[in-house]
Order: C-alpha cells, then structure tokens, then sequence
C-alpha cells in the first residue's frame, strides 16, 4: 500500500530480458534504501514492484509479461517517480494506492496557467466511470485530485512543488501515463453489484 506522495525520483539505468519479463536495475540514491529488505515493495512509475537485490544507491526488480501488459514506462531507460510502501506509522498525506495500474491514459493538454499547470487525460473508456471530480487519481505513482470529467477526459491541477518533485514535468501531449483509480469506486459497484443478485 501506498499514499502516492513521491519520495525521489529514480532512474531506471539498466534493463535485462528474462524470457517475457524484465529485470531492471534502478538508481534510488535519493530513497535511501537503508530501511529496505529484499522482498519489499518500491512503487515505481506508479506500478508496486519488489525489490528482489539491493545496495546503498540501486535495487533491482523483477517485471512480469503481465505487469509489463497493463502499464507503460518500465521498459525503458528513464527517470521514475518512486515511494517506499507505507507503514502502520507512516503519515498518509494523499490517498491510499495499491500500486496496482488500472489503465494507460494519454496526456491530451498540459498547459501552464501562470501559478500551475492544467494536465487533462484521456483515460481508458473502462475506467473512465470510476473518474469523479474531487475524486483522487494517481497518475504515475502521484496522488491528484481531479477538477472536471468530460466523457473519457479528466483534467488536474499540478502546483510547482509537484512539478518539482515528480517526473510529471516531463509530460507532454502524446504522454502515455499509469493511472490508478480510487479504491472506493472499485468497492462501491461491487456491493451495487451484489445488493442486484440478492
């Protein structure tokens, strides 16, 4: 579990085929990996990983063909958005994020109003319905909330702090981003769902 609040931004510097999956090596040198053990998890680019090997400044992690399927960014050599997981103690400052990548969206506009930046999104058609305004979203591991939702569109707000601190900066029209929708959603239509079969 994470809260989508970013904690460094990485790079991914190394990239090796194991049959259909990956292995990547990434530079986490700002995460400080000390309280880290083999076998937890690192959600990179938004999507929960485990770090299987690691040292003072890099982990590795093992991606699957599946994983590799559903998200978009981890099989190039780039700069990552990165956050431990969150402990019973941890202060949740955005919203809670399983790191489980619902759909790829698509960067549609980012434009810079002055003060911040307006980022609207294409989602997926099949997530599109678990989208509200003043819902929380995670795009790239980064918890937003959303201003307006048109259709398949949603937009967000990004402040400085954020462009600072994440690799959103480096988004641009044609961007293809993890999206992660709220939990509640998921849990709502499935007991709206249920309620209809008894």
């Amino acid at each position: 579990m994470f809260t989508g609040i970013i904690q460094a931004i990485g790079n991914i510097e190394a990239i090796e085929r194991v049959g259909d999956d990956l292995k990547l090596s990434i530079n986490a040198i700002d995460l400080k990996l000390a309280d880290i053990n083999p076998g937890d998890s690192i959600a990179v680019k938004g999507v929960c990983l485990t770090a299987t090997k690691l040292s003072t400044t890099h982990f590795e992690a093992h991606v699957s063909k599946e994983t590799l399927h559903v998200t978009t960014g981890l099989d190039v050599q780039k700069t990552v958005n990165l956050e431990k997981a969150l402990r019973l103690n941890d202060h949740l400052g955005g919203h809670l994020v399983n790191g489980h990548v619902d759909g790829v969206g698509k960067v549609v506009r980012f434009d810079d109003l002055g003060d911040c930046w307006l980022l609207a999104i294409q989602a997926p058609h099949a997530i599109s319905k678990y989208i509200a305004r003043k819902g929380s979203i995670c795009v790239d591991g980064v918890s937003l909330t959303v201003n307006t939702i048109e259709q398949d569109t949603f937009s967000v707000n990004i402040i400085p702090y954020t462009l600072q601190n994440t690799t959103l900066a480096e988004l641009a029209v044609g961007s293809k981003v993890n999206l992660e929708i709220d939990q509640i959603a998921r849990y709502i239509e499935r007991m709206n769902e249920w309620e209809k079969t008894q």
